[in-house]
C-alpha cells in the first residue's frame, strides 16, 4: 500500500505513526478530538462536539478507526 496525502501532515512528507482519540466535557457538550503523530510532531484536531458523552464516543470510535486504516505498519509493535 502506498501513501497518500492524506496520512502526511500537512506541508511535510511524513507519515503518520500513531493516532488517538480523546472525548472531553466542555461547557455541557462532549468534545472529539484526535491526535495524530507524526516522526516529528504531533497534531492535535478538534473533530466535533455532541451532547451526549454516549455520542461522542461512538464518534471518536468511527474516527479512530478511520484514521487508523490510513496508517502503514503493524499498529501494535
Amino acid at each position: 500500500m502506498s501513501a497518500s496525502a492524506d496520512d502526511r501532515a500537512p506541508g511535510t512528507g511524513h507519515l503518520a505513526i500513531a493516532v488517538e482519540t480523546y472525548v472531553e466535557q466542555e461547557r455541557g457538550r462532549w468534545v472529539v478530538e484526535i491526535v495524530v503523530v507524526f516522526t516529528d510532531e504531533v497534531v492535535r484536531k478538534r473533530i466535533n462536539d455532541y451532547p451526549t458523552r454516549r455520542h461522542a464516543e461512538i464518534a471518536a470510535g468511527w474516527i479512530k478507526r478511520g484514521a487508523a486504516r490510513e496508517i502503514e505498519g503493524p499498529l501494535n509493535g
